[in-house]
């Protein structure tokens, strides 16, 4: 494991099933890492909507409902009474209103952040995005970083070869001890296979809760 010819043989197997996205497919991912896209205000609070969408649901099932209530949003505005009738979770479409109807401050205010750090820490700030959640935005939106989720904890203390860390594997608090593992574990494998730290994430991730990597 943690070699290049097995990260580049779970990528292929990802491709080859036709598992290869996310909000985005495996190749724009890896594109707009390499050279960072910046959005506007629409394309932004999409972005917002996806994740805080995605948590709790398969990418497949996500991406439908994402789907129906950006197409409503597109059509009607973001009307809280027509969005819960799609989806019936009130924190989330309160959130995903509010971050539409506040886009272009909420964006203008992220985009003049100059430090990768401040701008995380910014987007774990806004309506029903937490520290975690903020990762996979800020992957999503070309900042080359990692979400720390319960898959790549426990990669991470594969990696260090320490078992006794897994007691420290936390998805609501990240241990500093963890934290360290994975971030030795990603410097490995980008040194080993060229490619950004956040499309390495995003390859681990899916193979993991495809398992094509089993714990």
């Amino acid at each position: 494991m943690f070699t290049a010819d097995w990260f580049f043989g779970l990528d292929k197997a990802l491709r080859d099933a036709g598992l290869d996205s996310d909000a985005q497919s495996f190749d724009e991912i890896r594109d707009n890492l390499a050279s960072r896209h910046v959005c506007d205000p629409t394309e932004f609070a999409t972005a917002c909507a996806y994740v805080i969408l995605a948590g709790g649901f398969s990418q497949k099932t996500a991406k439908k409902i994402h789907a129906k209530i950006m197409d409503e949003i597109f059509a009607n505005g973001a009307d809280f009474n027509s969005l819960i009738l799609l989806f019936n979770n009130k924190n989330k479409i309160n959130a995903i209103c509010k971050i539409w109807e506040n886009r272009d401050d909420l964006c203008n205010k992220y985009y003049r952040l100059a430090d990768t750090d401040a701008r995380i820490g910014y987007l774990s700030t806004l309506p029903h995005i937490g520290k975690i959640t903020a990762n996979h935005l800020a992957r999503n939106l070309g900042e080359d970083v990692v979400k720390y989720d319960i898959w790549i904890q426990r990669l991470g203390v594969r990696y260090a070869q320490n078992p006794d860390m897994m007691a420290y594997i936390n998805n609501g608090k990240l241990s500093p001890q963890i934290k360290a593992a994975c971030d030795d574990m990603f410097a490995h494998l980008a040194s080993e296979t060229g490619m950004p730290r956040g499309y390495i994430d995003v390859v681990l991730w899916k193979a993991c809760q495809n398992k094509l990597i089993k714990f």
